[in-house]
């Protein structure tokens, strides 16, 4: 786990800077013992009121078509890849509870269709 960790963090220090969305943003990271020690921080931003149409004008069901879907995504994204690669804070958790609660998504949607390589999605 600790060897995962720390290889998920290399790549996405050295590859994904800011120019690459981590594959790892999403994993769904479930309560267990050992993340209650390992509290992730609030995130610095406020994605509660942002504006998701950029998403969901272009990710329609029942299709989901991965082009539009993922592009859309990356479009939303991108600017706060820093934060959402960031595996100390809850950006990434947070960020995607809304995308799917506005979208109305079927679970896992993004994780299963939106990947573009080693590094994760470019941006």
């Amino acid at each position: 786990m600790a060897s995962q960790a720390f290889l998920l963090f290399f790549l996405v220090f050295t590859v994904a800077s800011a120019s690459y969305i981590s594959d790892g943003v999403f994993e769904s990271r479930g309560s267990t013992a050992r993340s209650l020690l390992q509290a992730k921080k609030k995130c610095p931003i406020n994605f509660e009121f942002m504006n998701y149409t950029i998403i969901t004008s272009q990710c329609k069901g029942p299709k989901f078509p991965p082009a539009s879907c993922c592009g859309a995504l990356k479009q939303f994204a991108c600017p706060y890849a820093k934060q959402l690669n960031d595996l100390n804070n809850d950006c990434a958790s947070t960020m995607f509870s809304y995308i799917n609660l506005y979208g109305k998504y079927p679970p896992g949607l993004f994780a299963s269709e939106c990947r573009e390589g080693k590094g994760g999605l470019s941006c």
